[in-house]
């Protein structure tokens, strides 16, 4: 039989975690939403409340299941209140030293039998699944962002996860309303591995002067009807993901093809993130975006 998840637990109350507990009690799951501090689980609480609004204003959602779907998600402050969850997704930022820790202290605490996923768009699952107690039940459950409005979700399996634990997570993606990819695990996994290179080569062209800001975007937006420019993308994305990400796929490939640009290492030694810090490839602080090269 599958495992029967009823309750998520979702470690990150950032971007990408607050996404994941808005799309789980929308889809009828009680969730805990879990920070490090208040002030980071408050802000996550206050956006989802935001795009749920936004939801029933496109008439995507009731204003009834919006309240019903909130009052699902319970905030956390640490992990003690992850203990009974089915499920935990951990959405914290992409530094493996980082989750590594998280998942040895989730272990502590967490109901034996409950699985445990990771969030991760470009890590070695079978890594992160060695520093658990249950690798057999550690899965790569990656979402794409916005996560309230992007179909996919890539699946990818460490050489330990279980079959149960494979059934389970493809279950689950179906609940939720969305489309699942199986991806191997390699680094970067199948949309990243694709993505980020053309990010990169795209932060290389800037930097090789080959065209400005402005028209590299342009270009890609009308000449290849992207949605939107792959600098534009980048900062939607946060340059210090996208530089994580290449150097993941650089050392774990060993393939120069991968090397950050140093415009982008540049630009993440500045602190310039990208829409988070209001500084990117765009400057945000005015009422419209402004290239800062």
């Amino acid at each position: 039989m599958t495992f029967e998840i009823k309750k998520i637990g979702v470690i990150g109350a950032g971007q990408m975690g607050n996404g994941i507990a808005h799309v789980c009690a929308v889809a009828g799951y009680d969730v805990v939403l879990s920070d490090v501090s208040e002030d980071r689980v408050k802000s996550g609480l206050a956006t989802i409340t935001g795009n749920m609004a936004r939801l029933v204003t496109r008439g995507k959602l009731t204003d009834e299941e919006r309240k019903i779907a909130l009052d699902r998600i319970k905030p956390s402050v640490g992990l003690a209140r992850l203990a009974d969850c089915n499920l935990v997704i951990e959405s914290a930022v992409e530094k493996e030293d980082i989750k590594r820790k998280i998942l040895v202290d989730l272990c502590v605490v967490l109901n034996p039998r409950a699985m445990i996923a990771t969030n991760t768009s470009s890590i070695s699952i079978t890594r992160l699944a060695a520093v658990t107690d249950r690798p057999e039940r550690f899965m790569g459950i990656h979402f794409m962002n916005p996560v309230p409005l992007m179909e996919l979700v890539e699946l990818v399996r460490g050489i330990a996860t279980g079959e149960e634990t494979f059934e389970a997570s493809k279950e689950f993606v179906r609940r939720l309303g969305k489309t699942y990819a199986v991806a191997e695990d390699f680094p970067a996994f199948i949309v990243n591995r694709i993505l980020l290179p053309m990010i990169n080569e795209a932060v290389y062209t800037l930097y090789e002067g080959v065209g400005t800001v402005e028209a590299i975007d342009n270009a890609m937006r009308l000449g290849a009807n992207h949605p939107m420019g792959p600098l534009q993308l980048a900062d939607f994305i946060g340059l210090d993901t996208c530089l994580s990400i290449m150097q993941v796929l650089y050392e774990g490939l060993a393939d120069s093809k991968y090397r950050p640009c140093p415009l982008l290492v540049k630009y993440v030694e500045a602190g310039w993130l990208g829409r988070k810090t209001q500084r990117g490839f765009y400057d945000y602080r005015g009422e419209k975006p402004v290239p800062t090269r």
